[in-house]
């Protein structure tokens, strides 16, 4: 982190592409208004001539694109944002003057998630400083650094580097990037919970892989005597930086209310035309997977759209998938006709939106359930504890949910259920 003596507060700052950092772009300018509470965007000339709409909300056109609500940045600009954890990373590293939404996206630097960057110069693109990113060898300081910001201590210059505030789209939960094997990966680290939510997310990710579900590659880390858990950053292709939108932008930026049906609609604008039919199939085998598996933390920032070289968007791999061990009953979005009531008979009750008729909906349903009735051997094998197997078996093996699973597991059909279709690439 750099030192608050070297930033004044400013207005305004720059935005810029770097979808290929070599050859970073200048896209426009940000500002505060709404009495500093907001974010808005002006494209520069430049852009206007040969850029694309970051989103639907932002098209190319030469006007001030202001938010319609307070404490946010316009359009994709929100999702540059660090999430609740970056956010107090900045507070407790970033000691300056002003804290605005602004000065937020310039401390959020240079590894933030997708392919927008923030600079305090228009002519040069200049993130905030920070180090190279630390590898694995690096684990066991990281975890401690966490755990200062956590208790809110003094944490030394040194260490600072290896905490990064802007690496995720949502979530409080403790996190930040370590290279592993030349890649880049996320790593979320436990709160100091009893559970070890960090090993049953490990387990929960790799379990949907094996539900069809197109899901980031994730790896449990030993640490402290619990775990930590690392994601592969997939708007990171190489040297290239892939532009993403969450769902919620992508949704209010086209009008919609937020929701599964919503999305999977959406999808037929949005993705490469062969591709709509895989795509809001993938987007049903999701929902059907987190209200089975109990993720009822499935919110429109935990789903996002990856733009391609011509301009469509496709799914991001699922991410942020883990138990709730609450049994609320309820998924975060929207399912169906009963709202986000979760259960198998609400996510049926709209398959169309999804492109799907009901029999082959219903096959991918009873191809799932199968999958996730073993997930206790899944989970064990992995190594979770049988204290957290237990408690989790309270909620994912019980009336509501059990019930259902084992009612769709033990379907009888005449048919074999479709085979999972890989997504292109």
């Amino acid at each position: 982190m750099a030192e608050a003596s070297q930033y004044t507060p400013g207005d305004p700052l720059s935005l810029w592409w770097v979808g290929d950092p070599a050859q970073p772009r200048l896209i426009g300018e940000l500002r505060l208004v709404t009495g500093q509470r907001s974010v808005a965007l002006t494209y520069d000339r430049s852009w206007l001539t040969d850029g694309f709409a970051l989103s639907e909300d932002l098209p190319l056109t030469a006007e001030l694109f202001v938010p319609k609500e307070k404490d946010v940045a316009v359009g994709a600009v929100d999702d540059a944002r660090p999430d609740r954890w970056g956010e107090r990373v900045i507070r407790q590293f970033e000691q300056c003057s002003r804290l605005s939404i602004l000065e937020f996206l310039l401390f959020a630097g240079d590894d933030r998630y997708g392919a927008l960057g923030v600079s305090r110069s228009a002519q040069a693109y200049q993130p905030w400083a920070t180090a190279p990113l630390p590898g694995l060898a690096s684990l066991a300081e990281m975890s401690l650094v966490v755990r200062k910001v956590l208790a809110n201590e003094p944490v030394p210059e040194l260490q600072r580097r290896l905490v990064r505030p802007g690496v995720s789209l949502g979530g409080a939960r403790p996190k930040s990037l370590l290279s592993i094997e030349g890649a880049p990966w996320l790593v979320k680290f436990s709160e100091g919970e009893d559970m070890d939510t960090e090993l049953i997310e490990h387990a929960a990710m790799t379990l949907s892989a094996t539900c069809g579900v197109h899901a980031a590659p994730t790896r449990a880390l030993d640490v402290d005597g619990r775990h930590a858990v690392a994601i592969r950053r997939f708007d990171r292709v190489g040297a290239r930086r892939l532009h993403a939108v969450s769902a919620k932008v992508a949704l209010l930026a086209a009008g919609e209310d937020l929701g599964y049906p919503q999305l999977a609609q959406l999808l037929r604008r949005l993705a490469p035309a062969a591709s709509i039919a895989q795509e809001q199939e993938q987007l049903f085998r999701r929902m059907v997977f987190n209200i089975l598996i109990d993720n009822t933390d499935d919110h429109e920032k935990n789903h996002a759209l990856l733009r391609q070289a011509d301009g469509s968007y496709l799914l991001a791999p699922a991410f942020d998938v883990v138990p709730s061990a609450q049994g609320l009953g309820y998924q975060a979005l929207p399912v169906g006709d009963s709202g986000a009531e979760a259960t198998m008979a609400n996510a049926l009750s709209q398959v169309r939106s999804f492109g799907l008729k009901p029999a082959a909906a219903r096959d991918i349903v009873e191809e799932i359930a199968r999958r996730v009735d073993g997930w206790k051997r899944h989970f064990s094998d992995l190594g979770v504890r049988d204290a957290d197997l237990q408690l989790l078996a309270q909620y994912l093996d019980g009336d509501r949910l059990g019930a259902q699973r084992r009612e769709f597991a033990a379907g009888r059909r005449i048919h074999q259920a479709h085979p999972v279709r890989k997504r292109p690439g």
